[in-house]
């Protein structure tokens, strides 16, 4: 099993930045990937970012290119999303999961809250 818990969610306005986390615990040798997605009131869960939990560089959504920064500290086992210029339309709880060699993301995270204010 894999434990994932983020933070760094809360309120900012138009134009901000955030930074989540996600601590991963458990057997992380089984992680893969690390994704992050996101789901807005109304409106299914998407894909925000990925990277691979060993090595290697992020993958976006086109929503977010340019905006948002997917890395990871394997030291501590935590994956981070910087989130800069901030849009409403981002508003969201965020998650970060964990997918095996398949692609399946197997474990999830409780979400954290963000909320971009116009």
């Amino acid at each position: 099993q894999v434990q994932l818990v983020e933070s760094g969610g809360g309120l900012v306005q138009a134009g901000g930045s955030l930074r989540l986390s996600c601590a991963a615990s458990g057997r992380t040798f089984n992680i893969y990937n690390m994704g992050w997605f996101r789901q807005a009131p109304g409106k299914e869960r998407e894909f925000v970012a990925r990277i691979r939990w060993s090595f290697g560089s992020g993958y976006y959504a086109d929503s977010v290119k340019g905006r948002f920064t997917i890395s990871r500290d394997n030291a501590k086992n935590t994956v981070y999303l910087q989130m800069n210029s901030l849009k409403p339309e981002d508003t969201a709880v965020y998650y970060c999961a964990a997918s095996d060699t398949q692609g399946r993301y197997n474990y999830w995270g409780q979400g954290t809250q963000v909320t971009v204010s116009s």
